[in-house]
């Protein structure tokens, strides 16, 4: 019996009328496709191989539809699969997308070795291990790692995520579907804060947490690496350094003591003061100072131990000294009181020690300084 119908299915694909063509299809369908298909297991086993040199012998459109039924199937004929899977993309797409026939060494050939269409339709299958992802990654383009981004059952390793958080610093459209993600670590999401839109800043003040971080190391660790210039133009900020230095070794440094050095308008004492109580180093504290969005300025604040009515005219008074006496409006103040209210100094603090130990926000400061 099975030889008589493979003889049909031969002569079958050996007539070039439409009507041949749909008998190929149902035929192939009804022995290897469906539930209750006239061959056992066994002998459909034996007969993959005839059937993948039928396969390779038919024209575009029974392909596509072998493909249709193969993906919808569940039938274990995997060499079919990978072979249907290499074919031009329109065959290889419903295979691509849904089967699980295709094991990932299959997937990650295909993504090797075709088109850039081959890897969007991989991208988009449920559960994409780490191994086919970072082949996605490797050789995909920026719309297939986007597609990626998207599809919140991709798993994505440590180096891949990695790669793309330094990625969107370039790419904009890799942002926002990164912080949309549930595993973006939020020291990652940190990073990120430097180069994003204002509403994205938020997001990620708001909503990611960073492990916690011994303040204190990270003050001792500020201590002997804060940035000391020697040039003739840096000597008050040597001076300012030196003198706050001095005074958190005898205790006497403070918020007050702060707020009153910004309303005496000394700028650098009040700078180098924030960078010692927050555990960073001077650069990093200028450049949280300048921040004209505020927000940084808020979440550093809140990590020193500021307090509320404190932090409201301490704000005021950087404003003033940052913009030349521009004042802000009620409701960009009302917004950075209510991020102020709303973060917990632990998670400030976390925030700052990514900020400070972190060699892409060093790059990303030089890389705004430029543009800016």
């Amino acid at each position: 019996m099975v030889s008589k119908e493979l003889q049909d299915l031969l002569l079958l694909a050996k007539t070039k009328s439409s009507d041949a063509r749909a008998r190929l299809v149902e035929n192939i369908t009804d022995l290897f496709l469906t539930d209750d298909g006239r061959l056992s297991e066994h002998e459909r086993a034996l007969m993959s191989d005839i059937l993948g040199k039928l396969v390779s012998q038919v024209e575009r459109d029974i392909r596509k539809e072998l493909s249709q039924s193969l993906a919808s199937s569940g039938v274990e004929l995997p060499d079919i699969a990978k072979m249907l899977a290499n074919d031009d993309i329109e065959i290889a797409r419903p295979l691509l997308e849904k089967s699980a026939l295709l094991k990932d060494p299959d997937l990650i050939e295909i993504i090797r070795m075709r088109t850039d269409e081959h890897r969007m339709a991989i991208a988009m299958r449920e559960d994409v291990s780490e191994s086919v992802t970072n082949a996605l990654v490797e050789y995909g383009s920026e719309d297939v790692l986007e597609t990626l981004l998207n599809n919140h059952d991709s798993q994505l390793s440590s180096r891949a995520m990695e790669y793309l958080v330094a990625e969107s610093r370039r790419v904009d459209r890799f942002q926002e579907p990164l912080l949309q993600r549930s595993d973006l670590p939020g020291d990652l999401a940190y990073r990120m804060y430097w180069w994003v839109s204002a509403a994205l800043r938020k997001r990620i003040l708001e909503e990611y947490q960073v492990d916690p971080i011994v303040f204190e190391h990270a003050v001792k660790r500020a201590a002997s690496s804060v940035m000391v210039d020697k040039g003739e133009e840096q000597s008050a900020y040597v001076r300012a350094q030196r003198l706050v230095r001095r005074m958190a070794e005898n205790g006497e440094l403070s918020v007050q003591f702060l707020l009153n050095a910004l309303r005496q308008q000394r700028v650098a004492v009040f700078v180098a003061g924030l960078a010692e109580l927050g555990g960073v180093n001077f650069r990093t504290a200028w450049r949280i100072f300048s921040d004209k969005g505020g927000e940084s300025f808020a979440i550093l604040a809140k990590a020193i131990g500021v307090d509320r009515n404190q932090f409201t005219s301490i704000y005021l008074l950087v404003v003033q000294a940052r913009e030349g006496g521009n004042a802000k409006s009620p409701g960009v103040i009302k917004d950075i009181l209510a991020l102020f209210d709303a973060t917990s100094e632990a998670n400030a603090r976390g925030a700052l020690q990514v900020w400070q130990r972190d060699s892409a926000y060093q790059e990303a400061i030089e890389e705004l300084e430029r543009v800016g």
